[in-house]
């Protein structure tokens, strides 16, 4: 396990622009004890804490079956006598062993509560070997509905992978299924398939067996801790070409494994894994797995973010399917796959949160690495662009955080609307001290599993700036705070936020009569900004943007956590497609997301226009 430290997958399909984890239960309000077994640290998971998993799996393509087992190494954090494993329906355990002893079990749904003969005692390592087998659930339309994928290449030959976040890794192989417990010293998966086939893996290949009977196992190992849902066997008619990346930690060896007949233009495609790696590393720290490598492997389905084994399905193609989600043409200048699920690395591989509903941390993040990636190709005004026309994709329908502790995941807005509130935070930093701000997070939450309190918390401290009332306001509303105004005279203007959290302080940098811009920070109460006069406007309150000068590094010992309002609800992004063909420039007003009547974003309110990077509405008063 990762240890807690104590402080789409962008996209859409048809119409789907953005889209959440899979989750078997759908979207729903109302929980079972289904739910909590799998989305809660039961007594039953507490005691032992997961240090190695060894997975063999032999699928049998004209059956739609696999069977094997899965060796756990686990350590007893306190002593503890039944614990319980994962394995949805309708997979089967065949059997239990500790060591030689056949341990007894009682299944419940999705839940096997297994006994051990004598109480285990704290600081004991001990391990299980659990065997398996079963029809697994088949993937309906992945990376959305989850599951094993069944398919055929082009060419007819069999091609076989799973997709499964929020589903769970249980749905194919039994392991302790909760996103809090990674393995400490990560996994191996061997992957036995006909010898007219190859199996890709996790981290680096350690052997490839000759079974003499007309099959191969491939073993492929990942040193690193790892996601339960980003242990993934690929199988196929693969072949492979590889590049040395000089990275901030020496050489990153890049490996890319397509299907034999899309070698060629796969070799071209994936020139950009080079740019989109230097862009990252120099904005959020050393790519987290060097240990492991870097790959992209092409998947039949259209991409997830598999730990050292990105999944690739793009069609090599840029945008998004042929699309640009942001609908500013700068969307169509790259491989969003590429970018996206790599940017996943970082945030939700090496930083990864305890509880689904927090999801956000994964998915924000990450959708702002597209912001990042145009600004490295093109410049800010470019990444500024593309970040504010994905605000069209922003439903404001459900709260960003779901609810804890029943794998339930908020609203799809954690991706646009979760970079757009990244993009106001970066505006009060600056640039430098955002940057900044990305390297704290890679190095201090390095391998670990966080709450959204504790990231949170962070970047207050970062920014000597209480930031708490900004992350309720957009993860726990789905109200888009608006700055109302009035004139009290020629020269003297009020303001405060309306529709919005109690306290809320968000500062934004504004122009009023055609002056320059300045920092506001507008409370819940009125204030007064006197603007007449030569010279820069006197605000009477002396608010300002945070000073990124003041930003520097935190002592994570000293970081609290953020109180938050737990909130049910679970809803895929659903929006109308993007128009790629519209010229790059975003139209700020239709990009806004909101009435545009009414809202920021550079709209000019008869004096007062608010700086097009803040995601808020403006309204006057008479």
């Amino acid at each position: 396990m990762r240890r807690v430290i104590l402080l789409a997958l962008g996209c859409y399909f048809f119409i789907l622009p953005y889209c959440p984890a899979q989750l078997p239960q759908g979207d729903k309000e109302k929980f079972t004890h289904a739910d909590t077994l799998r989305g809660t640290i039961t007594p039953e998971r507490a005691w032992w804490d997961v240090l190695y998993y060894d997975i063999h799996v032999t699928p049998d393509y004209e059956k739609r079956s696999i069977k094997g087992t899965t060796g756990i190494r686990l350590a007893a954090l306190k002593p503890g006598r039944r614990l319980q494993l994962d394995l949805q329906q309708p997979m089967k355990v065949v059997s239990i062993l500790w060591g030689k002893t056949s341990l007894k079990y009682k299944r419940e749904g999705n839940a096997f509560h297994v006994s051990f003969p004598r109480e285990i005692k704290k600081g004991s390592i001990e391990t299980l070997t659990v065997q398996f087998e079963g029809i697994p659930r088949p993937a309906v339309r992945p990376p959305w509905d989850g599951g094993w994928i069944w398919t055929k290449d082009k060419q007819g030959r069999p091609w076989m992978s799973v997709a499964c976040q929020g589903l769970g890794a249980s749905v194919w192989y039994p392991c302790k299924d909760h996103q809090s417990d990674e393995p400490d010293s990560g996994a191996a998966l061997h992957i036995t398939v006909p010898d007219t086939l190859m199996a890709v893996g996790n981290g680096r290949m350690q052997e490839v067996k000759q079974n003499g009977n007309g099959t191969n196992t491939y073993t492929w190992r990942v040193v690193n801790p790892i996601n339960n849902y980003d242990i993934i066997p690929y199988i196929g008619k693969y072949v492979n070409f590889h590049v040395d990346l000089q990275g901030e930690k020496g050489l990153l060896d890049c490996n890319y494994w397509v299907l034999d007949y899309n070698l060629d233009i796969a070799r071209q495609q994936f020139k950009q894994a080079d740019t989109m790696l230097h862009c990252f590393e120099s904005w959020m720290g050393p790519y987290p797995f060097y240990e492991d490598g870097y790959k992209l492997v092409e998947a039949p389905h259209l991409g997830m973010e598999h730990q050292s084994a990105v999944a690739y399905g793009n069609h090599f193609a840029n945008g998004y399917l042929g699309r640009d989600l942001s609908g500013t043409g700068w969307g169509m200048k790259w491989d969003f796959i590429i970018v996206h699920e790599s940017g996943h690395e970082w945030f939700g591989n090496s930083i990864t949160t305890n509880d689904l509903a927090d999801m956000w941390v994964h998915e924000g993040f990450t959708n702002y690495t597209e912001t990042l990636y145009t600004t490295c190709q093109d410049g800010v005004e470019a990444g500024n662009d593309y970040c504010i026309g994905s605000r069209r994709n922003i439903r404001n329908d459900k709260p960003i955080i779901g609810a804890y502790g029943v794998n339930n995941e908020g609203s799809g807005d954690m991706y646009c609307k979760g970079g757009n509130m990244l993009h106001m935070i970066r505006q009060m930093l600056g640039d430098s001290s955002f940057r900044g701000l990305l390297h704290g997070l890679t190095s201090t939450f390095y391998h670990k599993t966080v709450t959204s309190q504790e990231i949170e918390s962070y970047i207050s401290q970062f920014a000597k700036k209480d930031l708490s009332k900004v992350f309720n306001q957009y993860l726990r509303t789905t109200q888009v705070p608006e700055l109302e105004y009035k004139f009290n005279s020629g020269t003297m203007l009020s303001y405060h936020w309306t529709k919005c959290v109690s306290g809320f302080n968000m500062p934004v940098k504004v122009s009023v009569a055609g002056q320059a811009e300045q920092w506001i920070e507008p409370s819940t109460e009125w204030k007064t900004l006197n603007f007449g006069g030569s010279g820069a406007a006197a605000d009477s309150t002396k608010a300002a943007g945070v000073d990124s000068a003041r930003a520097g590094k935190v002592d994570s010992t000293r970081v609290a956590g953020v109180d938050s309002a737990k909130v049910a609800g679970v809803d895929s992004a659903r929006a109308v497609g993007v128009d790629s063909s519209r010229a790059v420039g975003v139209d700020s007003v239709r990009a806004a997301g909101v009435d545009s009547t009414r809202t920021g974003g550079g709209i000019a309110q008869q004096g007062l226009v608010v700086n097009r990077n803040f995601y808020v509405t403006v309204k006057q008063l008479n």
